[in-house]
């Protein structure tokens, strides 16, 4: 009976100690998969984010230099139709210069011709008038 007992009780401490050992080796394992889990979540949401703060940048960058493109273009745009109308006033100013300086030589050479042509008369017709007298 004794050795029964010391048997019954050999044998209960025996499984006590094995239930207990697995639930702690289950347990364990259980806590590593978690553990792993875990971090390759992290790594997965940090390289996510990354990528999207990557996108974003990339996105400003592009949207920056769509601007200023823009702004440049309507620079060089804003420049160039200042050019072209000083231009355009200067050459048209030119051209009314030369028109009107064009028009008074002809006028000043055809009263000139005028008045030549009336002293030379005027002169022929008092010599004419002095030589018949």
């Amino acid at each position: 009976v004794v050795v029964l007992v010391v048997v019954e009780v050999v044998v209960v401490v025996v499984v006590v100690v094995l239930v207990i050992v697995v639930v702690v080796v289950v347990l364990v394992v259980v806590e590593v998969v978690v553990v792993v889990v875990v971090v390759v979540l992290v790594i997965v949401v940090v390289v996510v984010v990354l990528v999207v703060v990557v996108v974003v940048v990339v996105a400003v960058v592009v949207a920056v230099v769509v601007v200023v493109v823009v702004v440049v273009a309507v620079i060089v745009a804003v420049v160039v139709a200042v050019i072209v109308v000083v231009v355009v006033v200067v050459v048209v100013v030119v051209v009314c210069i030369v028109f009107v300086f064009v028009v008074v030589v002809v006028v000043v050479v055809f009263v000139v011709v005028i008045v030549v042509v009336v002293v030379v008369v005027v002169v022929v017709e008092v010599v004419v008038v002095v030589v018949v007298v």
